[in-house]
């Protein structure tokens, strides 16, 4: 149970860890995060679906044109 010991001791760690970071400073770490994130559609569907929302904005936008 060797591995369970050490879940343990790196849960811990995390949780110390979490604890002495400063508010502002996870809330900033966090705004990073999310900054750098690439959009959600993208993220679950790849990029397929978004270059045919593309084509589509850009095809609705000529028809209105036109």
């Amino acid at each position: 149970m060797a591995g369970g010991n050490d879940l343990v001791k790196y849960m811990t760690e995390q949780l110390v860890q979490y604890m002495e970071t400063p508010a502002e400073e996870r809330k900033q770490a966090r705004t990073t995060a999310k900054a750098q994130r690439e959009p959600w559609l993208t993220r679950w569907f790849g990029w397929g679906p978004a270059s045919l929302l593309i084509w589509w904005r850009s095809r609705s936008r000529t028809h209105r044109n036109s």
